[in-house]
């Protein structure tokens, strides 16, 4: 079983976050700025077992896509290419942000670590991926 990597693709920076090996827990990984994200994703891809890559879809709230998704397909049609034994699916994010910011109170962080954009990032990219873990045991624990 390989690990689950998560995506919170965003203009400048984007967050990463994967899984443990038996894709339990949802963990962060690092903020990586965007331009430097391809390289980052291949060589993590060489050196870790990857079974699946999830990527935040950002949605408005009348759930028409947002301006970042033109961005996002480029970059993940360039990813399918470059890695096609491997499956990428998108996972809604609204509101990753604002579970973001809310998590870092409820961790006790102080407002200046809070300000952190690259923190932020990643942590929304462990939200992605933990609502994508919950959605695949809720589907399981149905059949």
């Amino acid at each position: 079983m390989g690990r689950i990597l998560a995506i919170d693709y965003g203009k400048k920076r984007t967050g990463i976050a994967v899984t443990d090996i038996l894709q339990m827990i949802a963990n962060g990984l690092t903020t990586v700025a965007t331009p430097e994200l391809m390289d980052f994703i291949l060589n993590y891809v060489e050196k870790e077992s990857v079974e699946r890559i999830v990527v935040g879809h950002p949605k408005q709230m009348n759930n028409e896509e947002s301006e970042n998704m033109k961005r996002i397909v480029p970059f993940v049609n360039q990813l399918k290419k470059k890695l096609p034994h491997i499956p990428i699916e998108y996972v809604d994010e609204r509101f990753t942000s604002v579970l973001a910011h809310q998590t870092m109170i409820e961790g006790g962080l102080k407002k200046k670590a809070r300000q952190n954009k690259a923190l932020v990032d990643e942590i929304s990219a462990t939200i992605i991926l933990q609502s994508y873990l919950e959605s695949k045991r809720l589907m399981f624990n149905r059949l």
